[in-house]
């Protein structure tokens, strides 16, 4: 069976780094990218079967990345990643799949990221 491939969007290492580890290890083949324009050009070249996407980056912030993937490619499963629970609230965030808050424990998002690939 051919793994699933997600696309890490966070602008910090160490979550990029932590994320990979953790992913592969469940049997995910794992792309990373560091801004929502290197996210949009991997996104473009090669679409992942899902997405990990973080909202609070330079440049670019992960609500506008989000609406461009989607009108990209509409069937890609999109789930926010956000240390802040507020911008649940926030509109742009509806078109998501899912939000996941970041936490120490990645049981929510592991388990979310499964609902999705299957």
């Amino acid at each position: 069976m051919e793994k699933k491939r997600i696309l890490l969007v966070d602008d910090e290492e160490s979550i990029r780094l932590l994320y990979r580890e953790e992913f592969e290890e469940e049997g995910y083949l794992v792309d990373s990218a560091k801004n929502g324009a290197e996210a949009l050009a991997q996104f473009t070249a090669s679409p992942p079967d899902l997405v990990l996407l973080d909202i609070n980056m330079p440049g670019m912030n992960g609500i506008d990345v989000l609406r461009q993937m989607k009108e990209l490619r509409a069937t890609v499963p999109i789930i926010l990643n956000s240390a802040y629970q507020e911008y649940k609230q926030d509109f742009g965030s509806w078109a998501s799949e899912a939000y996941v808050v970041k936490s120490a424990n990645m049981d929510e998002l592991k388990a979310t990221v499964r609902k999705y690939l299957g």
